[in-house]
């Protein structure tokens, strides 16, 4: 008889569910915020959806998260924005404006989207 590989014989199915949390967090620019400098906006300045004030900027999961920013409500390029989550003192998100461009003038909305992504996944398997 020739030689063979044994091995084993399995059935597996893998059922995987990723399920995002959106969090949106709102401010309005209180001052013009001129082309080449620094907007920075901490946790506490931020609003929610129902008005209520925010106590803190979410963690970003490692490689299932991103966030977006949108001044006007027009999205904006990612490398303008830094984002540090945490609570006030320590949470902000950090907009430079460029230079050489417009000014982001008082009253602005600027619109902070956090998501995250919880990925689960289940194994059955069959012998």
């Amino acid at each position: 008889m020739a030689l063979q590989l044994m091995k084993l014989f399995i059935n597996a199915t893998t059922t995987t569910t990723v399920s995002p949390l959106n969090a949106k967090f709102f401010y309005v620019t209180t001052a013009d915020a001129v082309a080449g400098s620094t907007l920075t906006i901490d946790a506490a300045d931020f609003f929610q959806d129902n008005g209520d004030p925010v106590d803190s900027l979410p963690e970003l999961l490692l490689n299932n998260s991103y966030f977006q920013v949108y001044v006007n409500g027009v999205l904006q390029m990612e490398d303008l924005s830094t984002y540090t989550a945490g609570a006030t003192t320590v949470g902000s998100l950090a907009f430079n404006v460029p230079a050489g461009g417009e000014d982001i003038l008082a009253g602005s909305p600027i619109v902070l989207k956090v998501v995250n992504f919880t990925p689960d996944s289940t194994t059955d398997i069959e012998t």
